[in-house]
């Protein structure tokens, strides 16, 4: 269904579905300017990323026979780092997570093991962007649980999480760790309120719970994670300091539709919301919080019912959106000039998407000029879809990979609570992200949680330096912990082994005799 001229937004351009996007954008651009030479620049706008191909790739690199989830929550359900991929699955008497190392690939066995600690279905899932083993889950159990991985993935279903962080009185929906500071981790339940914890103590530190008067649609920080932005029921899109716990901006009826409203920061401190306008009709949307009056622009794009969700690209200034229940990949590009969204390309495919992981820049293929991995969600599949550059040269393109945010922190958790600020420590990509041999080991030694801390352990901010030994010798613990587990594990296969032997002997006994 193509948007028409009568349907436009304030900017005065249009986006429309697939084939006909382009052909459309560019001749209402003709339509609206009278020179034709200004007409030919439009349409011709140069860009690097006019041609971005995406390919999923073949049916042996897919993880196949998952049991996606079937709750009805509109989050990704899939989330991605340069180690593992997670994925939400269908649980019986509770909630359940897969983890699996990226290269295993092929049809996952029923018994592989999962993370199965929540009592309730899992609605989120969010990797830690400072360790690559640490995973954050919210679930209908009203609780959010944090998790380490095990270097080379599980080998045994993982039932005890690291740290259980209860306050919220509803379910929880969505999770979000800072992108700056270390252990800070943002949740928001159906109770509409918002909670930042320090993970490595187990406290809520701030506690926003009367900001929001309906269910909050969606969080995200910005990019030194001084600001968080929400939409939410209610139709507004708000933006908060959570340190000051005060309203910097808000916006009524962001968009007039009823159903869910998305909204993420952009590097340059807009923010980009997705929606649907009063005829049910798809929207996005480009916002300066400095002044929400007017969007700085507005498209329509179809009539189409699945909530889109937003995936951004700071370094290349690519939004990618994935609507829930479609079966393509729509991107743009946004730049300072009118009319500042502008459509690059769709990613067809056959099968509708359940819901979408986005690799982080740093788990790319820059030899092949990988920009985007994305991780599409079937009802029973995980497929990868790489979107890549076009470019003849082998040499590494610089244009295509600025330095991007790293894995280290810039922040301590107190440091950030405390007041201060800092931008993401930025790594080159130019020989690909290979993560330092010693870095888990550095991670972990500043890193509280290989300590196992108590559900909802109280501790008091003064005392985070006693802790080192405590970490060290609870990590010794975790360690035993496992060994235990696992020879518990393989006495259990012996003796069942042995039985199955001895059975076995029996009837050999019985057809000999």
């Amino acid at each position: 269904a193509s948007a028409l001229p009568g349907q436009l937004g304030r900017s005065g351009s249009c986006c429309t579905e697939e084939h006909g996007c382009a052909a459309a954008c560019q001749g209402f651009a003709a339509s609206a300017q009278p020179h034709a030479l200004g007409t030919m620049r439009r349409v011709v706008r140069q860009s690097k990323f006019r041609h971005v191909f995406g390919q999923a790739v073949k049916n042996d690199q897919c993880y196949d026979d998952i049991r996606v989830s079937r709750v009805t929550w509109d989050s990704s359900f899939c989330a991605v780092n340069p180690r593992f991929v997670a994925i939400i699955i269908e649980a019986s008497g509770g909630g359940a997570f897969l983890v699996l190392p990226l290269h295993k690939t092929g049809r996952i066995d029923k018994s592989y093991p999962t993370v199965c600690g929540h009592t309730g279905p899992v609605l989120d899932i969010d990797w830690c962007p400072h360790n690559d083993q640490v995973i954050a889950s919210g679930s209908e159990d009203c609780t959010v649980m944090v998790w380490q991985i095990p270097e080379n993935g599980l080998t045994l279903s993982l039932t005890e999480p690291v740290v259980i962080l209860e306050g919220h009185s509803k379910r929880v929906g969505i999770v979000a760790w800072h992108p700056t500071a270390r252990n800070v981790l943002l949740s928001a339940g159906c109770d509409n309120a918002i909670i930042i914890w320090n993970v490595g103590t187990g406290e809520a530190l701030i506690n926003l719970d009367d900001m929001h008067s309906d269910m909050i649609y969606n969080v995200s920080w910005n990019r030194n994670g001084s600001l968080i932005c929400t939409a939410s029921k209610d139709k507004k899109v708000r933006v908060i300091d959570p340190r000051k716990q005060e309203i910097v901006a808000e916006k009524e009826k962001a968009h007039e539709g009823a159903r869910p409203m998305r909204a993420i920061f952009l590097a340059d401190g807009n923010v980009f919301t997705t929606g649907f306008s009063r005829m049910s009709e798809r929207q996005l949307a480009l916002w300066n919080p400095k002044n929400m009056e007017e969007p700085i622009a507005l498209h329509e794009m179809d009539t189409s019912n699945g909530v889109l969700l937003p995936f951004y690209d700071p370094d290349t200034s690519i939004i990618y959106l994935c609507g829930k229940g479609d079966s393509s990949i729509r991107y743009f590009e946004i730049t300072d000039e009118s009319p500042y969204v502008h459509y690059l390309n769709t990613f067809s495919s056959k099968e509708p998407q359940r819901g979408m992981g986005y690799m982080p820049k740093r788990g790319l293929d820059v030899n092949k000029c990988e920009i985007a991995r994305f991780f599409k969600l079937h009802e029973r599949k995980c497929e990868p879809i790489i979107m890549t550059v076009p470019r003849k040269s082998d040499l590494f393109q610089d244009d295509l990979y600025p330095d991007t945010a790293g894995p280290e922190a810039a922040l301590e958790a107190e440091e950030w609570f405390e007041g201060k600020n800092a931008d993401p420590l930025l790594i080159s990509l130019k020989d690909g992200y290979i993560p330092g041999k010693n870095r888990d080991l550095k991670v972990v030694k500043k890193n509280i949680l290989d300590s196992k801390p108590t559900a909802n352990k109280k501790c008091d901010l003064i005392s985070i330096p006693k802790k080192t030994a405590d970490a060290a010798s609870g990590q010794n613990e975790a360690k035993l912990d496992e060994i235990l587990k696992e020879i518990k594990s393989i006495k259990d296969t012996i003796c069942n082994q042995d039985e199955r032997i001895s059975k076995l002997e029996q009837q050999m006994a019985k057809i000999a005799a």
